[in-house]
């Protein structure tokens, strides 16, 4: 049972075995390792995560941000993926902040985890960690929930719209992982998505790039958007490493809009190289063919240009240099800070500005009915 409702298993998952206990799933996460905070292996959902994890070691770690044999040890790039798949951090999130956000939702809540079991070539999240980014899932979770619902009441409704949503306050609560990887782990997304039902001034939001069936049993009653992320295959193959396919994801959308949840698609990152018009082009074409209209009704998209770092960059060219040929363009980025403070490279304003407009014209062309929301 989760802490706030949500039972393991609902009468239709006991006629078949819970996705998280696939054979799809344990090659995503086998989990042999755990390095924890005390606090967090005493807590409730410290305790559930370890009882799903039987006979695995635990190294008790004074803090999840400073692992040495982790995020210290350079020795650790040519395990990149490994590590993502058999090693887990549990902790407390102790800073519990709620930042204004306004491009893709109103704010950014305070998370359930940091880090992934996936390997995304271009992620930023593990430029703040060195050497590994496995996934480390914050325990402390009714208080982050706690932290949501004063924050929400204290917000009262929202009356103007805006890019974000018309009528809810849209709360980001995955900026740092990934909500339908954390949910093969233990219930934190599950309480996320039953919280948000009681919110009616507010809507939780998360973006993924893996399909995870179980959260199709969580009843959001359209308080959760997942924003399903889209590249071409071409990109998918070279820098998603790990995750759902392309197809997967778009034929996951008729099923999530049906469970109850508000369906919007993040086309991220969009990286500019040769036939990266043609590509996009192919790829809204495709969703144009194959969605229903009722997914179409209501769906609207992100265009995020893509961004980069240096310390990334050096990581990366350790495990999979052949995804810099097309990440790391010198000539055409710059430096610029981001809103957190992070010092990273993204396409030059011009350069910037022309993508831009011409995935708009793409849009515009094969897939009209994809409002865009947000372009950065």
């Amino acid at each position: 049972m989760s802490l706030f409702g949500w039972a393991d298993s609902s009468p239709e998952q006991t006629a078949r075995p819970a996705f998280r206990d696939s054979p799809e799933a344990r090659r995503m996460l086998d989990v042999r390792e755990v390095y924890a905070e005390p606090a967090a292996l005493d807590s409730p959902r410290g305790r559930q995560i370890m009882a799903r994890l039987p006979g695995v070691g635990v190294t008790e770690v004074e803090s999840h941000w400073r692992i040495p044999a982790l995020h210290g040890n350079d020795g650790n790039i040519g395990r990149w993926v490994r590590i993502k798949t058999d090693t887990l951090v549990l902790g407390e999130k102790h800073t519990l902040r709620t930042r204004p956000n306004g491009r893709s939702a109103d704010w950014i809540a305070p998370g359930p985890s940091n880090g992934c079991a996936m390997a995304c070539a271009y992620c930023y999240v593990p430029r703040r960690k060195g050497y590994a980014n496995p996934i480390t899932l914050f325990t402390n979770i009714e208080a982050i929930v706690a932290h949501i619902r004063r924050h929400v009441r204290a917000q009262g409704p929202k009356t103007e719209p805006n890019q974000c949503d018309p009528e809810a306050w849209v709360y980001d609560i995955g900026e740092n992982g990934d909500c339908s990887v954390d949910a093969l782990v233990c219930d934190n997304t599950a309480d996320l998505v039953v919280a948000f039902r009681g919110l009616p001034t507010a809507k939780a939001s998360f973006a993924t790039k893996f399909v995870n069936p179980d959260l199709l049993a969580l009843d959001p009653q359209g308080r959760t958007r997942v924003r399903f992320s889209l590249m071409p295959h071409q990109d998918a193959r070279l820098l998603d490493i790990r995750t759902s396919s392309i197809d997967e994801r778009i034929a996951a959308a008729a099923d999530f809009l049906d469970a109850g949840y508000e369906v919007h698609f993040n086309l991220s990152p969009v990286v500019l190289r040769p036939g990266w018009q043609e590509d996009w082009a192919d790829l809204l074409t495709r969703l144009d063919d194959v969605l229903p209209a009722r997914v179409k009704r209501q769906a609207a998209a992100e265009i995020i240009m893509l961004t980069h770092n240096q310390a990334l960059h050096e990581v990366n060219l350790g495990w999979h240099p052949r995804a810099e040929e097309v990440l790391w363009q010198p000539a055409a980025q710059e430096t610029k800070r981001s809103q957190n403070g992070a010092v990273n490279v993204r396409y030059s304003l011009d350069i910037k500005r022309e993508a831009l407009t011409r995935m708009r014209q793409l849009l515009a062309t094969h897939a009209p009915w994809l409002r865009i929301r947000y372009a950065f």
